[in-house]
C-alpha cells in the first residue's frame, strides 16, 4: 500500500498535476493562467463551456479525463474522456458518452463516439437513446405526445434533427425490457417529424412476430403522417375471417381521408371511408361512409349502404350553417351489419341542414329536412316525410312597447311531402302557417298567473279525404284542393308559491331543503273543424280542439355542503359505459376531452338537486276533442304530446294518465331516473322506464328496464293488437380506458317477451405503458336478420397504431 502510494506522489510531481477528490471541477483556462491549477468552468469558445477533473491543453486541443462536461449552446456533452478541439469543434469521446438537450429533449447514451459541436453531427456507438423524455433522477417525464427509445450499433447524427440509427431497435416502450419494439436494420429519424423504419421484424415481448420491409414512427407532437395503416383481423360467425386495410391521407393541416376495406370470407367485401376537415377554428366536416357488397347468406341479400355528414360553420353577419345528414339504403343492411347494438336496432333515419342567422330578438331560419321510420324488414315498408327548402321566421317572448303585455310569433313557408305504403301526396306541397302569440305576465304575493292568447292560420295546398274506414292502414286520398285549418287558444297558467322547508341540522355533512311547486293550467282551443283533412307532417298539423285542464306538482330536494373544501372525483371510470345514453359527444366528432384521473369537483360549498319528482295528470272537459278523435284508432294530438310521448287516445276519456318523473342524483358520478305512465281507467302501466348508473373508484354499474304496453287499434279484420315490449339492460365494468393493468366489462340486453338475450358483449383490457391489449366478444340476436357471433380483437402501440378489428368507437370502454 505504501508503495502505490509513494508512486502516486511521484506523477503528480513530475507531471504538476495536482490531484482533488471528484467533487474538483476543473476548468482549462487560457494561456496566460497557470493550467495546472482547478478553477471554475469558464467559456473556451464564443458557445462552449468545459469542465473535467483532469484537463491539459495543447493550443487548441484539450484532453480531458474524468466527469468530463461540454455545456454548447442548448447542448450538454458529458463522458469520462474526451479530446476536444476548439477551433473545429470536434469531440471524441469514451466512456459513459451522454449527449442531451435540444428543442426535442434528445438523450443519447453510448459507449464511444466522436461529435461536432459546431454542426450538431457525430458518430456513436452501443447506443441507447430517448427523443421527447427528460430524465429527473430516476424518473422519466415525457414532454411530448410522442416519446421515442431506440438503441443502435451504431448511430449517426447527420443534422441537428437528423439520426440514422443502424442495426438497432425503435419501441415507445421503456428501455431496456420493452413489451414491443421494432428490430430494424436501418432507420431514419427527423426528430420532430418521423422515423422511416427500413427491413424491420415487429416483435412482442422479443417473439418476432411480423416482418415490414418499411415502416414510420411518429416522432413529432401532432402525428399526420400519409401512409398504410397496420392490417385488422376478425372472426365473425356470419361474416367468417375478416381482414382489412386502409391508408390515410394527410391532404393539409385542417383536412385527411382515412380509405379502407375489409373482406369478409363468407359475405363479400366491405369499404369504408372517413374525410375530415376543420378549415377555422369554429367550422369543421366529418363525413363517414360504409358498404357492403353481400353475397347473400342463406339465399338473402343483406347488403347496402349508410353515409353521414355532420358539418357546421360561421360566418359573416352571425350566419352559421349546420348539416347532419344521414343516407341509409335499407333497414336490413343497418341490422345485420352495423356493430353497435343501439344504432343497429334504431328505425329512424333522421337528416336535417339549416341556415339560421339571429339579430336582435329575430331569428330567421332557412330548413331542410327527411325523416325515414323503417316499419319493418320488408323493402319499401317505410314513412318518409321530406322538408323542402323553407323560411322559419321567429321572434323572444319580450315587452309590447310601454304596455304591461308580452309577445311573440312563429311562421315558417315550407314544401313538403309525404309517402308510405298505399300512401303518398304530391311530390311537393306548400304550407304557410302564421301563429302570433300575446300574452300578459302578472305577479302578486309570490303567485304568478299567465293569461295567454293566440291564433293560428294554416293553409295547405292539399288536403286529406279520408277512406272511411277504422283500420290503421286506412289512411285515405291526398287530393289537390287547397284546405285552410284556422285556430284561436286561451291559455292560463297560475303557479301559486312555493312551499320549503330548511331541515335543522346536517346530514351526510349537508343542509337539506325541500320545496314543492304545484302549478296549473287551462286551456282552450276552438276553430279546429277540419283536423280530419289535415295532412299529417309534423307537430304543427296535429292541433285539434280541446278544452281541458292540467294539473301538477313537483317536489325538489336540495342539498348544501356545509364545507368549503374541495372535492376531489376520483377515478372517472368508465363514462361511456352507460345505460340509456351515451355520453354527451363533443361539438366536434373526432375531438374527445379526456379528463384526469385526480381532477379537483368545482369549489364547494355547492348546492345540489338531489331529488326531483314530478307527478302530472289532465282532465279533458271535452273528450272527443271536438270531433278531431277516432275510436278504434291510436290518436295523436297536441294535447297528448305535450303530456307523454307514449299514445294513449283510442276512445273518448276524460282523464288522461297519471304521470310520473323520478330522478335522483345524489353526486356527479351517481344517476338514477324512473319515468312511469298509469292509466287509472285501464289499470296498468301504460310505460315504465327505470335507468340506473354509478361509478365508484374503479367499479362501473349499470342497471335499466324498459317496459312499454301501447293500447291496440282496430285492424282491418276487426281485431285489437296492443304492443308490448319488456328489456332489461345491464352493465358491469372495473377499470378505465387508460388504466394500467387490468380492466375489463360486460354489457347485456335482454328481452322478456322473447325470453331470450338479444345483446351481450365483453370487454378485457390489459395497458402496459406502451400498449395494450382488447379482446372482446359479441352476441347478436335480432330476429331472423341477425344471429352472430363476434371476436373482436385490438392490439395498441403507443404514439404507433392498432393492430385487429375492435374500433375505439365500438367498445364498451
Amino acid at each position: 500500500m505504501a508503495t502505490r502510494t509513494r508512486l502516486l506522489i511521484t506523477a503528480a510531481v513530475l507531471c504538476h498535476l495536482l490531484l482533488a477528490p471528484r467533487l474538483v471541477t476543473s476548468q482549462l483556462l487560457p494561456a496566460a493562467a497557470q493550467p495546472n491549477l482547478p478553477q471554475s468552468p469558464s467559456k473556451v469558445s464564443q458557445s462552449a463551456t468545459i469542465s473535467a477533473t483532469q484537463q491539459e491543453k495543447d493550443g487548441a486541443i484539450y484532453k480531458l479525463h474524468g466527469a468530463v462536461k461540454i455545456d454548447y449552446g442548448v447542448y450538454t456533452l458529458t463522458a469520462d474522456d474526451v479530446t476536444y478541439n476548439s477551433d473545429s469543434g470536434d469531440v471524441e469521446a469514451t466512456g459513459h458518452l451522454v449527449l442531451e438537450g435540444g428543442p426535442n429533449d434528445e438523450h443519447i447514451r453510448a459507449s464511444r463516439g466522436k461529435y461536432n459541436v459546431e454542426h450538431e453531427t457525430g458518430r456513436f456507438e452501443d447506443v441507447t437513446g430517448t427523443i421527447g423524455i427528460k430524465l429527473r433522477s430516476s424518473r422519466a417525464v415525457f414532454t411530448t405526445a410522442n416519446p421515442f427509445f431506440f438503441t443502435g450499433r451504431v448511430v449517426e447524427k447527420t443534422g441537428p434533427d437528423h439520426y440514422v440509427v443502424t442495426d438497432g431497435t425503435v419501441t415507445t416502450c421503456e428501455l431496456p425490457k420493452p413489451k414491443w419494439q421494432f428490430s430494424l436494420h436501418k432507420a431514419v429519424v427527423d426528430v420532430g417529424g418521423n422515423a422511416q423504419i427500413y427491413h424491420s421484424t415487429f416483435r412482442v415481448e422479443g417473439v418476432p412476430v411480423l416482418y415490414l420491409p418499411f415502416a414510420t414512427h411518429p416522432v413529432q407532437k401532432e402525428p399526420r403522417q400519409s401512409g398504410f395503416l397496420i392490417p385488422n383481423l376478425g372472426r365473425s360467425s356470419t361474416r367468417g375471417f375478416t381482414v382489412g386495410e386502409s391508408v390515410f391521407w394527410a391532404i393539409n393541416r385542417s383536412m385527411d381521408v382515412l380509405a379502407g376495406a375489409e373482406y369478409f370470407s363468407q359475405r363479400g367485401w366491405a369499404p369504408d371511408l372517413e374525410f375530415r376537415a376543420r378549415p377555422t377554428e369554429n367550422s369543421f366536416a366529418d363525413l363517414t361512409y360504409f358498404s357492403v357488397f353481400d353475397r347473400g347468406i342463406n339465399g338473402v341479400n343483406q347488403g347496402g349502404t349508410e353515409a353521414r355528414l355532420n358539418a357546421e360553420g360561421a360566418f359573416a353577419h352571425d350566419v352559421r350553417a349546420v348539416a347532419n345528414i344521414d343516407y341509409l339504403s335499407s333497414y336490413v343492411f343497418r341490422l345485420a351489419f352495423s356493430d353497435v347494438f343501439a344504432q343497429a336496432v334504431n328505425s329512424e333515419v333522421r337528416s336535417q341542414a339549416f341556415l339560421s342567422n339571429t339579430t336582435g330578438s329575430l331569428f330567421l331560419n332557412a330548413v331542410t329536412s327527411r325523416y325515414q321510420n323503417f316499419q319493418s324488414t320488408t323493402p319499401g315498408d317505410v314513412i318518409t316525410i321530406l322538408h323542402a327548402p323553407g323560411i322559419e321566421v321567429s321572434s323572444l317572448d319580450q315587452k309590447l312597447g310601454s304596455t304591461p303585455f308580452h309577445g311573440y310569433f312563429d311562421a315558417s313557408v315550407e314544401g313538403l311531402s309525404r309517402s308510405e305504403p298505399s300512401f303518398s301526396t304530391a311530390p311537393l306541397l306548400g304550407r304557410f302557417d302564421l301563429n302570433p302569440v300575446a300574452s300578459l305576465p302578472l305577479h302578486f304575493d309570490g303567485w304568478s298567473v299567465r293569461p295567454e292568447l293566440s291564433l293560428r292560420d294554416t293553409i295547405y295546398t292539399q288536403q286529406l279525404v279520408p277512406s272511411g274506414g277504422i283500420a290503421s292502414t286506412d289512411v285515405g286520398v291526398a287530393l289537390s284542393n287547397s284546405i285552410n285549418r284556422k285556430a284561436l287558444q286561451g291559455t292560463i297558467e297560475v303557479r301559486p308559491p312555493a312551499l320549503d322547508r330548511i331541515f335543522d341540522g346536517e346530514f351526510l355533512g349537508r343542509k337539506w331543503k325541500h320545496v314543492v311547486e304545484p302549478r296549473i293550467a287551462y286551456t282552450y282551443v276552438t276553430g279546429v273543424e277540419n283536423f280530419a283533412n289535415i295532412l299529417r307532417f309534423d307537430e304543427r298539423d296535429i292541433l285539434s280542439d280541446t278544452n281541458e285542464v292540467e294539473y301538477a306538482i313537483v317536489n325538489r330536494l336540495y342539498a348544501k355542503r356545509s364545507s368549503a373544501s374541495a372535492e376531489n372525483c376520483g377515478s372517472e371510470g368508465m363514462p361511456a359505459l352507460l345505460i340509456g345514453a351515451a355520453p354527451r359527444p363533443s361539438r366536434v366528432p373526432w375531438e374527445r376531452t379526456q379528463r384526469t384521473g385526480k381532477e379537483t369537483c368545482p369549489q364547494q360549498p355547492g348546492t345540489r338537486e338531489i331529488v326531483t319528482w314530478e307527478l302530472a295528470q289532465k282532465y279533458y272537459l271535452d273528450p272527443t276533442f271536438g270531433g278531431s278523435l277516432v275510436p278504434g284508432r291510436l290518436n295523436v294530438l297536441t294535447s297528448t304530446v305535450g303530456l307523454t310521448g307514449i299514445a294513449f287516445l283510442t276512445e273518448a276519456r276524460r282523464l288522461s294518465p297519471l304521470i310520473s318523473r323520478l330522478r335522483v342524483s345524489a353526486s356527479g358520478r351517481s344517476d338514477m331516473e324512473w319515468d312511469m305512465d298509469y292509466d287509472f281507467r285501464a289499470g296498468r302501466v301504460n310505460t315504465s322506464t327505470v335507468l340506473f348508473n354509478h361509478h365508484f373508484a374503479q367499479i362501473t354499474v349499470g342497471a335499466g328496464n324498459a317496459f312499454l304496453f301501447v293500447p291496440g287499434q282496430t285492424g282491418s279484420a276487426g281485431t285489437n293488437s296492443a304492443v308490448r315490449f319488456n328489456q332489461f339492460r345491464g352493465v358491469l365494468g372495473y377499470g378505465s380506458p387508460n388504466k394500467r393493468g387490468f380492466s375489463g366489462a360486460i354489457n347485456l340486453g335482454y328481452d322478456a317477451r322473447r325470453d331470450q338475450v338479444q345483446y351481450g358483449s365483453a370487454q378485457l383490457a390489459y395497458n402496459w405503458d406502451c400498449c395494450g391489449v382488447n379482446v372482446e366478444y359479441r352476441r347478436f340476436s335480432l330476429a331472423s336478420v341477425r344471429n352472430e357471433n363476434q371476436f373482436r380483437f385490438t392490439f395498441s402501440l403507443a404514439n404507433v397504431g392498432a393492430f385487429g378489428n375492435l374500433r375505439r368507437g365500438e367498445r364498451l370502454f
